[in-house]
């Protein structure tokens, strides 16, 4: 019995040990006002890398924050450990939060993060497919990611493609309309008074195409932080352009609930596992 308590320390140890490795998103932080020593480790981005040997699919974890702040342990670690579960290898993403002070153009610095998770990925891996889950603003991230991989904002001399395979929308941000949008978020990264072309390029309602990947949607209708409405019309312009989709809606459960829901006893992520496995 020893022996095997001791074996499972090993293998536990092993694994915490690898689900915390890290690495730098850059050489050079791009569109930054400082180097990365003078900006100090909050504010330079990192990859934390959840990586099982066997896996042939990935995903890019983003948590939310409302662009003040990054929920890393319940949208972020936690999810990745989800994912590893199920056979994927995962990737938590800590992007920088837009700041004047920090970076030349702020509204385009989370983006660049995003963009520059998934080429490190693909630069490094060979898997069948890669995808994007993120919660509230991370959400938000993932889907800006999910339509403007094309509109490529780091240097990209290989021409890795930028896109996700999958695209996971957890209570997400998606509209900056002032009817539905949630204002921190929206105040964070395009201000209180953006130009009407940010305010549009950030609505990924209105950036939706048929290149958009296929997507998974998750809210609550009693979401007072994020109302749902981002996320249906969200679904609307994807059934518009033809995208595969599928929502998971609780009656209950507010805003950022993460993995677990505790007011209802379905879980989204078995949907979502089962959605997935349907898209192979």
């Amino acid at each position: 019995m020893k022996l095997t308590y001791s074996i499972l320390f090993v293998v536990l140890l092993n694994y915490y040990t690898l689900a915390q490795e890290k690495v730098a998103l850059y050489a050079v932080i791009p569109n930054a006002t400082k180097s990365a020593d003078a900006l100090g480790e909050e504010n330079v981005p990192v990859l934390y890398k959840y990586e099982l040997p066997s896996a042939k699919e990935a995903v890019l974890v983003i948590p939310g924050g409302g662009y003040s702040h990054v929920a890393i342990d319940h949208e972020g670690h936690e999810i990745a450990k989800a994912f590893n579960e199920q056979g994927y290898s995962a990737f938590v993403l800590y992007y920088r939060l837009p700041k004047d002070e920090h970076m030349k153009v702020r509204k385009i610095g989370p983006l660049q993060d995003a963009q520059r998770s998934m080429q490190y990925i693909r630069e490094h891996y060979d898997f069948d497919k890669v995808g994007v889950i993120g919660f509230s603003a991370g959400g938000h991230l993932a889907s800006s990611l999910s339509n403007h991989f094309d509109d490529v904002k780091i240097e990209n001399k290989h021409a890795i493609n930028l896109a996700p395979d999958f695209s996971v929308l957890i209570y997400p941000v998606i509209s900056m309309d002032d009817e539905i949008t949630h204002k921190g978020s929206k105040k964070n990264l395009i201000g209180e008074h953006p130009e009407t072309e940010d305010s549009i390029y950030f609505s990924l309602e209105k950036q939706v195409s048929k290149d958009t990947p296929p997507t998974f949607l998750v809210h609550a209708e009693d979401d007072k932080t994020v109302l749902i409405a981002n996320a249906l019309r969200y679904q609307e312009a994807l059934d518009r352009e033809g995208v595969a989709n599928e929502i998971f809606v609780y009656k209950t459960g507010g805003h950022g609930f993460g993995l677990r829901n505790r007011t209802d006893t379905r879980k989204w992520s078995e949907a979502l596992f089962t959605w997935l496995e349907d898209l192979k």
